[in-house]
């Protein structure tokens, strides 16, 4: 590929000047110009001598397509190493063999997304040919990486390549979707690449490409083996061909499936603990890439538990970043083809199992968006088919594990619902069958995670029990022990990350009994971790999502404290991620709440400045927000709009608009259902808002409860 050149816009560097004489006009006609940069260089000699050498299968040559007329040969392929005289202007000859050339083939990678060369050639040949006529080899890197933060450094695709251009050779913005074949795989994923390339050169189809060249290797076979044996009848030859056509497919199919099932199994075991989604996402394409064009019901058994297993993945994927209605989808998927699985085989607990998993997620999607109804059917019927694998295996202590996450569902279920005693009962169960699993199977890392995370719900249903103490021995042994697992070598992001809603959840225990400053240490340690797990993957929004509600806590302590400048930057780098979830998804019901606690710390540290009618404003914008939340909790709720209430009636106050104050306050009251179980967060709510309304005997009794728990409430 020509580098140095007088092209509009860049002078060449004075050592790389081209060798001095006259350069003749270049009159071939030439069927693609191939672009690269000189580090790519070893690629770009084999492609080029295999685009020269290939032989277009004589069944194919002569057909029109849209392409044209389809030729014999692939030749010439324009490269600057081989095909330029030495001349005093080689932009004349760059420019004169781009405009011969039918098609150009960009050898994409880091270096050529970088190479102000490779984007003019480009840019200028898209002025005057179709988008088609622009393919793509992807050598290293990641097309559009450029497009996720973080990640711009792995970009493969030079600019001009990523956009559309319209009829007068302008870029229009929009992102282009160029033939890409990728190159990155070994010889036989190069191999398939290169008969992508060629199948878009040509106008034909992959598919078609690729069983001509099958059949003429057959037919290859086929003479040889005809030679061997001299006189051989001809029926004789075809039986054997047809029979080693035969076995060579079911090997090959033998393969990929063996392939498949690596990919789902090992791969991704080995993937999973780095924590990058993006690896995990290309494992499940690639698999369903595989069963894309085969017809779902004709799938073996084994086949189709593999097809619903990337199904699985990906949908995982998708709800890690926080695109539930992708997830969901894809769990649906999944779960026809499950359902497919046990009708062949009722009695078959793994199939159970599998089935059993993608219930569960659909039922998690249901919780994320607030739906507790549907999340909890989703949670009973999981039940039901643990205990089914139980009856069906009696001993397989995974069946019985599945029984036990059932019933961990199930007390989340009822968390939601506002059972904290049911809840309690349930976890607690749960978290003794675990603790003495985990002793039987010491070596289990599946088992202490899952300890770990019962640890985290034992202490939250304690905490809404009004167990101070206890929901804080618990949340600090559940970071004492993930700590421990680190420490012993099993630092899997997955592990990693149940730091984070660990610290966060300790620091929300303190502070509510008054110990700021210790709160204040465990947000930081949870937003710390948020930061270390986005570095290995910025997309996976879970992640996010924790982290940037522990940096409100933190801002909110901070100001609790006196230290509204730290506050203020910490809410300002909060409130900026919120609100991109919030884009991302509005029907999330945890980033519902995240947009109201925004506008909460934003009123108090307006408020705070002594810019009272700027905080009344955010305030009211408070109010609103609260209103539109729909957790699937609708006491909750309520609190939420009664909190954003009392601050609007706080604000009023300071403004000496005593009047406005009292009817905020009353309307914050009046939200509050009557007769209904309390966390004590939500009964400090309720008595802060009586004392405010001058009702100090119907708060007393409510002030001494929190008292008698060791609740102080001060943020």
């Amino acid at each position: 590929m020509a580098r140095p050149s007088q092209l509009p816009g860049f002078e060449p560097a004075a050592s790389r000047e081209p060798p001095r004489g006259a350069a003749p006009r270049l009159r071939t006609r030439y069927y693609a110009f191939l672009s690269y940069s000189h580090k790519d260089a070893e690629l770009a000699d084999w492609l080029h001598r295999a685009l020269e050498g290939f032989r277009v299968p004589h069944s194919l040559a002569g057909k029109l397509t849209a392409n044209g007329v389809v030729p014999r040969r692939l030749t010439p392929i324009f490269r600057d190493q081989h095909d330029l005289s030495a001349g005093d202007d080689l932009a004349v000859e760059i420019q004169a063999a781009l405009a011969a050339s039918q098609f150009l083939v960009v050898l994409c990678s880091p270096d050529a997304a970088k190479s102000k060369w490779m984007n003019l050639e480009i840019e200028s040949f898209k002025r005057t040919r179709p988008e088609g006529c622009v393919l793509a080899a992807v050598a290293s890197g990641e097309p559009f990486a450029s497009d996720v933060s973080g990640r711009e450094q792995n970009e493969c695709f030079p600019s001009a390549l990523r956009f559309k251009y319209d009829r007068r050779g302008h870029c229009t913005g929009k992102h282009a979707d160029p033939l890409a074949a990728d190159f990155r795989e070994g010889d036989v994923g190069r191999r398939i690449a290169f008969l992508k390339l060629v199948a878009g050169m040509l106008g034909v189809g992959l598919d078609e490409l690729v069983q001509r060249e099958t059949t003429r290797k057959h037919r290859r076979l086929a003479w040889l083996a005809a030679a061997s044996i001299g006189g051989m009848a001809v029926t004789s030859t075809l039986a054997v061909t047809a029979i080693h056509a035969r076995d060579t497919a079911r090997e090959q199919r033998r393969q990929a499936e063996g392939l498949v099932e690596f990919m789902l199994g090992d791969l991704k075991d080995k993937l999973e603990p780095i924590g990058r989604l993006d690896a995990l996402d290309g494992v499940g394409q690639r698999v369903l890439a595989y069963y894309q064009k085969q017809d779902a019901s004709e799938l073996s058994d084994a086949a189709l538990t593999q097809r619903s297993r990337a199904l699985s993945l990906m949908g995982q994927v998708a709800f890690a970043r926080g695109n539930l209605t992708v997830a969901s989808h894809l769990y649906q998927e999944a779960l026809a083809g499950t359902a497919e699985a046990i009708r062949r085989n009722p009695a078959d607990p793994q199939r159970l199992f599998d089935h059993a998993q993608n219930i569960f997620w659909i039922g998690e999607v249901a919780r994320h968006r607030g739906a507790m109804d549907q999340a909890e059917s989703a949670y009973r019927e999981y039940k039901r088919l643990a205990n089914r694998m139980v009856v069906l295996a009696p001993d397989n202590l995974k069946w019985r594990m599945e029984v036990l996450y059932a019933n961990e569902n199930l007390a989340i279920a009822m968390k939601a619902k506002r059972r904290f005693g049911e809840a309690g009962q349930l976890f607690g169960g749960a978290l003794g069958m675990m603790q003495s699993i985990s002793a039987i199977q010491p070596t289990n890392i599946e088992y202490k995670r899952e300890l770990a995370n019962l640890l985290g719900w034992y202490a939250d249903s304690q905490s809404a029990l009004g167990k101070l103490d206890v929901a804080i021995a618990a949340r600090q042994r559940q970071i004492s022990y993930v700590e421990q697992l680190i420490a012993e070598g099993h630092s899997d992001a997955a592990l990693q990350a149940r730091l984070m809603p660990a610290q966060e959840g300790l620091g929300i225990l303190l502070t509510a009994q008054g110990k700021t400053d210790e709160g204040i240490v465990h947000y930081r340690l949870a937003l710390s971790q948020s930061k270390a797990l986005l570095a290995i993957d910025p997309t996976n929004n879970e992640w996010r999502d924790v982290g940037t509600n522990a940096q409100l806590k933190l801002a909110e302590s901070l100001l609790a404290v006196g230290n509204a400048e730290e506050a203020a930057q910490q809410t300002s780098e909060a409130c900026t991620v919120a609100n991109a979830l919030r884009a991302h998804d509005p029907n999330v019901s945890r980033w519902q709440m995240l947009q109201t606690d925004c506008l909460s710390m934003r009123a108090r540290l307006t408020l705070a400045s002594g810019a009272t009618s700027q905080a009344l404003a955010l305030a009211v914008q408070g109010v609103e927000a609260a209103r539109s939340e729909h957790s699937g909790d609708a006491v909750s709720d309520a609190y939420a709009v009664a909190a954003a209430y009392r601050l609007l009636g706080d604000i009023h106050q300071r403004a000496r608009d005593y009047g406005g104050a009292e009817t905020a306050w009353a309307q914050g009251l009046a939200q509050l259902p009557p007769n209904v179980a309390e966390r004590p967060s939500e009964m400090h709510e309720r008595a802060e808002l009586l004392r405010r309304l001058g009702r100090g005997e119907e708060a007393a009794p409510l002030a001494r409860q929190l008292r008698a728990i060791g609740y102080d409430g001060a943020t």
